[in-house]
């Protein structure tokens, strides 16, 4: 498969303006672990190849298992997974898929009881930021070719 467009040549600002986002989720509270569960898992389900593999081996620099980056996902089922992370995994889920019915009330409320309400919104745009590069690589068939 060829690349379909480069819109980092073609919108520069618009790239930029996305780059900010990532710029400012680095400087939020949200652990590396946190964003990289995130990433993954919005990649996965956007069938995203290439920010799958880039968070994945980003994960693994990071220090997480490879068996969790196996499990995630069949995250509901694994019990490799914290309380506090399948509540985020669950709303990484919603809003990822947001057309279904979008961030419920229990999810919202399991959030709550591990994060708060600055941290909450932190996660919404980190599933947000990660969502906008997943439709950008499947929809332009970006693909990291291995060295």
């Amino acid at each position: 498969m060829k690349q379909r467009l480069n819109i980092q040549e073609l919108e520069p600002n618009a790239y930029k303006a996305i780059l900010e986002i990532f710029k400012y989720l680095e400087t939020t509270s949200l652990s590396k672990n946190i964003k990289n569960l995130i990433k993954i898992r919005s990649s996965q389900i956007n069938s995203c190849a290439y920010c799958i593999e880039i968070h994945t081996t980003e994960a693994l620099k990071n220090g997480e298992k490879q068996n969790r980056i196996f499990a995630l996902s069949a995250w509901k089922e694994s019990p490799l997974f914290s309380e506090k992370e399948k509540a985020l995994l669950t709303a990484t889920d919603e809003i990822t898929q947001v057309s279904n019915n979008g961030l419920t009330e229990d999810t919202f409320q399991k959030l709550k009881s591990y994060f708060s309400h600055n941290e909450i919104a932190q996660i919404i745009i980190q599933i947000g930021e990660i969502n906008i590069w997943n439709r950008i690589a499947v929809s332009t068939l970006m693909f990291h070719h291995p060295s």
